[in-house]
């Protein structure tokens, strides 16, 4: 199923460049503004600016690791494909193991490439800045990417094309309140429970400390694993309930064809 999905891109290069062309256009936004901030305000703001590039970098991560698991999906919808997915030996889970693969690989090419252009472009240094810390920061990233990715692809599979629009806004949905671009303290009090509810929230606050300190705090750490595990599983049984709804109604096998 991974080299279903990877062939894909053998023959098709506007599927291709997909892959980089907006994770990049972003790139040049975000680091061109901090650069412009880095200029005007001298030392002052460096970490700030170091910050909004590594954000985006890391934003990036968790959009294109929910989007590896459900767009795979919906595209076995869009060439109707999927029914002979269903029919097939392949059980649910390793269906689902092979998008979270091929997202992972997805999502690792354009880290490292988009990791090159801010070192070449904006003289930002991911791996220094981070060092040992950016292996579990961005582990935990691309769990709770999964985690959303079968929550998305659990409303496609339940509701059709009814439900694809939520794909891309649910990662969206969640931006504001991930502090990724800014501080927790700079939300209003009554949201920041909310905030706190998210294990992104934890990673982007750690990358900050990680940026202005050195170091970070273990209980940011411990508390985005822990809560990436709980939204992994919730997602899981979700996906698994939706399923079961799906077959029971006749919806799973109209898929890609209603």
């Amino acid at each position: 199923m991974v080299l279903r999905y990877v062939y894909l891109h053998k023959r098709s290069l506007p599927r291709s460049l997909e892959i980089v062309f907006w994770p990049v256009m972003e790139l040049f936004v975000w680091g061109f503004v901090a650069m412009h901030i880095r200029a005007s305000a001298g030392d002052a703001l460096a970490a700030m600016a170091s910050s909004l590039i590594n954000a985006m970098i890391f934003w990036d991560l968790l959009y294109r690791s929910q989007q590896g698991v459900s767009v795979s999906v919906v595209e076995d919808i869009w060439t109707q494909n999927i029914v002979n997915l269903l029919v097939s030996p392949l059980k649910i889970w390793e269906w689902m193991l092979a998008t979270f693969l091929y997202g992972t690989l997805k999502t690792l090419l354009i880290v490292v490439i988009l990791t090159a252009l801010a070192l070449a472009m904006y003289e930002f240094n991911l791996v220094s800045t981070l060092q040992f810390y950016l292996i579990p920061l961005g582990a935990c990233l691309l769990l709770f990417g999964w985690a959303l990715g079968l929550f998305t692809s659990a409303l496609v599979i339940r509701w059709g094309h009814a439900a694809e629009a939520l794909i891309w806004g649910v990662p969206f949905l969640i931006q504001p309140f991930s502090a990724i671009f800014y501080p927790v303290s700079a939300l209003p009090e009554w949201l920041r429970p909310l905030a706190l509810a998210l294990p992104s929230t934890y990673v982007f606050e750690g990358m900050r400390e990680v940026i202005r300190t050195g170091t970070m705090p273990l209980g940011h750490l411990a508390a985005a694993a822990v809560l990436d595990v709980v939204y992994f599983a919730l997602a899981a049984l979700f996906f698994a309930w939706m399923h079961r709804q799906a077959r029971r109604s006749g919806r799973l096998g109209r898929l890609g064809v209603d």
